[in-house]
C-alpha cells in the first residue's frame, strides 16, 4: 500500500494512526501542499479531488480519510477500531463522527485560509475561530466521557476510530495554542495515546516531509 499524504494535514494523520495500529506496512509518498503539489496533473490524474491522504491499496484509490479507516478495519481483523459492544460501538461512532465532521470541516485549512482573504482575519480572529469550533464539539464530548462507564484505561478499552480522530484535533489545537484545560478527560486520552507507538510513528514532527 502507498499513502500520499501531507505530513501536518490532519486527515493524513488520521489515516497513518489506523494504518500503525492495524500493523501494516506501507510506502508513504509526500505531497507538500505549501507548493501545490496536490494541484499538479500528475496528482490529479490520481486523484482528481486534489487532496490528500490518497490511499492506494493497489486495487482501490481511496480519496477519503473515513473511507480508509473504514475499509481498513473491514480489510484487517486485527485491532479493531469499534467495540463488540452495540451501545459501546454507538457511542464509539458518535464521538468519531462529532470530530471528524464538526470540528474538522470548520477547522480545515481551506476554511481558515479563506477566512483569511475574503475577511481579512488576523492570527487572533483564526485562533479564536478554531477555539470557538473545538470548544463547541469538546464540551459535549467531555460530559459524554465522564458519564460513561470506561472499558479500561481508554473509553472503549483500547484505541478506537474516536482517538484516531480525536488527536490529530489536539495536535491542531495545541498548535493553535487553544485552551484545553476544561477538558481533563480528553486531555487524559491524549496522555495515553501519546505513550502508544502507532500514535508516536504518526505523528506529524516524525515524518520524512516535516519541516
Amino acid at each position: 500500500m502507498k499513502l500520499h499524504g501531507y505530513w501536518r494535514s490532519s486527515t493524513s494523520y488520521r489515516v497513518r494512526i489506523a494504518l500503525n495500529l492495524k500493523s501494516l506496512d506501507y510506502d508513504y509518498a509526500p505531497v507538500n501542499l505549501l507548493k501545490g503539489e496536490h494541484r499538479s496533473e500528475a496528482y490529479q490524474a490520481v486523484n482528481p479531488h486534489g487532496t490528500v491522504p490518497l490511499l492506494d491499496t493497489g486495487d482501490l484509490q481511496i480519496t477519503q480519510s473515513l473511507t480508509a479507516i473504514d475499509w481498513l478495519d473491514r480489510t484487517y481483523s486485527q485491532a479493531p477500531f469499534v467495540p463488540d459492544d452495540p451501545a459501546m460501538a454507538a457511542l464509539c461512532r458518535d464521538l468519531y463522527f462529532a470530530v471528524a465532521t464538526e470540528l474538522h470541516a470548520p477547522n480545515n485549512m481551506p476554511v481558515l485560509t479563506y477566512l483569511r482573504s475574503e475577511f481579512g482575519a488576523d492570527d487572533a480572529a483564526v485562533i479564536a475561530w478554531q477555539e470557538r469550533w473545538i470548544h463547541k464539539t469538546f464540551t459535549p464530548i467531555e460530559q459524554r466521557l465522564e458519564a460513561t462507564d470506561w472499558m479500561g484505561d481508554l473509553p472503549f478499552g483500547t484505541p478506537s476510530l474516536f482517538e484516531i480522530v480525536l488527536m490529530p484535533r489536539l495536535y491542531n489545537a495545541r498548535r493553535w495554542k487553544t485552551n484545553l484545560e476544561p477538558f481533563p478527560l480528553i486531555r487524559r486520552i491524549e496522555t495515553i495515546c501519546a505513550t502508544l507507538e502507532p500514535f508516536q510513528r504518526a505523528h506529524p514532527d516524525t515524518q520524512i516531509d516535516a519541516t
